[in-house]
């Protein structure tokens, strides 16, 4: 399947992504609707988990093809992927895991969505100087923003690959590749871009997201990803049966976890979850990250001028492609932006409504590479 292929069969179209035969869903940022290969996968898991023991009905093997799926999607090995379920968990995960001391600070980004807050703020308690990066606009993280906020006690950067309200994509390779000559890990949000955006990992030491935005997968299906070197650094701090050897389920003197992505998972997978998220994997490659990525930003670079053209105010409407996303955000002075909202809901039309610290409302739009140029064509007629 192509996108030109579902941009010019609108029976195609709604076959593959049923929420088209009721509206224009253009918030893909939020919480996405399932495509119905993926409903019908996690439908097909259902039903066979109802006849036989649960685990029979999603084996070892075919976890293991998932894991290659999102190894194959992060450009990472198997043995650095694991399946934890949503993205707070995966980075508490992480930050609870890391043998921090006092004295030693992390960079963070404080108005990053909260899950990639909160877990670093924590640290405080334990003598960690949790700094807060300073950024003169909303979102618009750069290379040189990390160079000149990080020091010689500096031991890790958790950012987001890209903010959920301004839309900007940061440079991961080349902060990555900053960091690493320093010794300084660097643990990434992807949420915001994988499905979106290639987000591979070859300078990135930790990884977490979710499957329930932009990759198109159930909600707490999520992928985390430790680099094989990192991982030995990494302590697993959930533990249970399923990542501490015990032969017969029978429990040892010592605790003894696999060498692999696996020493993350406690216990019993969420198998319903990883049946849709296998097949939502599977959905963007075979339509291409890179051709994704080129319709994403084909999409934006015409709603940023025609919604300039009605006197809307754009955030990062200047950002290059390199920087760009899916995310379209603006607002208007003096303009009712619920009620808008709203009225564009009342149309069918699904939008997300969101605001920054300082209490500024935005309307955020997030299409997918399936929305086509009549909804957005609608979408601004309504506005």
């Amino acid at each position: 399947m192509t996108i030109t292929e579902l941009h010019s069969n609108e029976e195609l179209r709604r076959h593959e992504f049923p929420v088209t035969r009721e509206k224009a869903f253009l918030a893909h940022a939020g919480v996405c609707p399932l495509p119905r290969r993926v409903v019908e996968a996690m439908a097909d898991y259902a039903r066979l988990g109802g006849l036989d023991d649960q685990e029979e009905a999603f084996p070892a093997a075919r976890i293991q093809r998932a894991r290659q799926t999102a190894a194959r999607l992060l450009n990472a090995q198997m043995d650095e992927v694991a399946f934890v379920g949503p993205t707070s968990l995966g980075l508490s995960c992480v930050a609870n895991g890391l043998p921090l001391r006092k004295g030693d600070n992390i960079l963070i980004y404080q108005d990053d969505y909260p899950s990639n807050v909160y877990p670093w703020m924590a640290l405080a308690g334990k003598g960690v100087h949790v700094r807060l990066m300073n950024l003169r606009e909303l979102g618009r993280i750069r290379t040189i923003d990390v160079t000149g906020q990080t020091d010689e006690n500096t031991r890790l950067v958790a950012l987001a690959s890209c903010h959920f309200i301004a839309g900007w994509r940061i440079d991961l390779a080349a902060i990555g590749r900053f960091l690493r000559r320093r010794n300084i890990a660097f643990c990434v949000d992807g949420i915001q871009t994988l499905g979106a955006f290639p987000t591979t990992v070859e300078q990135i030491d930790v990884l977490a997201a979710d499957a329930h935005k932009w990759l198109l997968g159930p909600c707490a299906a999520g992928v985390l990803y430790v680099r094989k070197a990192f991982q030995e650094t990494l302590r697993p701090t959930i533990l249970g049966w399923h990542n501490v050897r015990c032969p017969n389920y029978v429990a040892q003197d010592r605790l003894d976890h696999p060498p692999d992505g696996r020493r993350y998972e406690a216990g019993s997978a969420n198998l319903v979850g990883l049946a849709g998220l296998q097949a939502a994997m599977e959905l963007v490659l075979e339509v291409g990250i890179d051709q994704i990525a080129a319709e994403l930003l084909r999409k934006r670079a015409w709603l940023v001028p025609a919604l300039q053209a009605k006197g809307y105010d754009v955030l990062q409407a200047a950002a290059p492609p390199e920087h760009a996303s899916g995310i379209v955000t603006f607002s208007k002075p003096g303009a009712d932006l619920p009620a808008l909202h709203a009225r564009l809901e009342a149309e069918k039309i699904v939008t997300s409504l969101r605001a920054d610290r300082a209490g500024q409302r935005y309307l955020r739009l997030s299409p997918h590479f399936y929305n086509t140029d009549a909804e957005l064509e609608r979408l601004l007629e309504l506005l």
